[in-house]
């Protein structure tokens, strides 16, 4: 946990500091602590410190959700966009780009899809049976093939004007990400009540039968897990779109550091969720300066080898 929490604050002092203009760690710390007197100042305070106190709320909330869905679908490859709840906020914020709204408007649409998506994927889970992890599985990866078909009919359909803009969304983007109390108040009530799960949870890894012998209210558990999970999710695709790995990568990390007791994983998996979409998008608009990449790119370009190594290191500590 502290290792974690250097690691938070080393990457965002960096990020603070990197950008297209040159600002060292003395304009960093007089910057923050009220010195706008410059220029370095003000493109710290105005552009750097919401970008990147948003993309930390973000990685954290997709970390979290990462790790409750991998214990709600008892799998391992469960990551925060399983269940559809990207492909529904995806074909909505693009609705709302299409006809040229704000991104006020685009982050509402965004919001209503990943509810909606959410409502389809509970509801129709309980159709005809018990509501259990397999099913909701089978569940959203209908759904979200459904959304899927109905965002690439979106970019076929649109101007050549928007689909730039559409794919940045897409992709993932902080670049119109915005920091906020609402979003830090969602992810610190998400963590909370993660937390006040994480018996259940450590419980639930020994199987179901046994964290009912041992008085967890299982069915009760699963549905806050996905209501919670799910809720962070949509928060987080509203602020920056569709970003990956995040939320598959970051629990594994955190396990090989810490084990399996959630209530160290929870914390240490926010703090390094953040801490590395912070490094990520701090590449992203650094590598090409002036030009910036989407976010998801370099969350991909990370986490694709990051996570091979995480199997090659699994099986070989499986085969010893």
């Amino acid at each position: 946990m502290i290792g974690c929490a250097a690691l938070s604050a080393l990457v965002i002092t960096i990020s603070l500091a990197s950008g297209s203009v040159q600002t060292d760690l003395g304009q960093v710390v007089a910057a923050l602590a009220g010195d706008t007197r410059d220029t370095a100042a003000r493109v710290i305070l105005d552009l750097r410190v919401p970008r990147v106190g948003s993309g930390f709320l973000v990685g954290g909330m997709l970390a979290i959700a990462g790790a409750l869905m991998q214990v709600l679908l008892r799998n391992p490859l469960a990551e925060p966009y399983v269940l559809g709840v990207s492909g529904g906020a995806a074909v909505f914020a693009l609705l709302a780009i299409s006809a040229g709204l704000g991104i006020a408007w685009v982050q509402l649409g965004a919001f209503s899809g990943a509810l909606i998506s959410i409502a389809l994927v509970f509801a129709l889970a309980r159709i005809g049976g018990e509501w259990n992890p397999l099913r909701v599985l089978l569940t959203g990866v209908v759904i979200a093939a459904g959304w899927g078909a109905l965002v690439s009919f979106l970019l076929s359909v649109s101007p050549a004007a928007q689909v730039h803009g559409m794919l940045f969304w897409l992709m993932g983007d902080l670049g119109y990400a915005r920091y906020s109390h609402w979003n830090l108040g969602i992810l610190l009530a998400g963590f909370l009540a993660a937390m006040a799960f994480a018996r259940g949870l450590n419980l639930m890894l020994r199987g179901e039968l046994q964290a009912a012998a041992l008085g967890v209210p299982v069915h009760r558990l699963r549905y806050g897990i996905y209501l919670l999970a799910s809720l962070l999710t949509a928060a987080a695709v509203t602020q920056a779109g569709s970003i990956g790995f995040i939320g598959l990568i970051v629990p594994h990390l955190v396990r090989l550091m810490t084990g399996s007791n959630h209530f160290v994983l929870l914390p240490a998996a926010l703090l390094l969720g953040g801490s590395l979409l912070v490094a990520a998008d701090t590449l992203a608009r650094t590598l090409f300066s002036p030009q910036q990449l989407p976010v998801g790119i370099l969350t991909a370009l990370i986490g694709v080898p990051l996570f091979l190594f995480l199997i090659y290191r699994t099986a070989r500590m499986q085969s010893a």
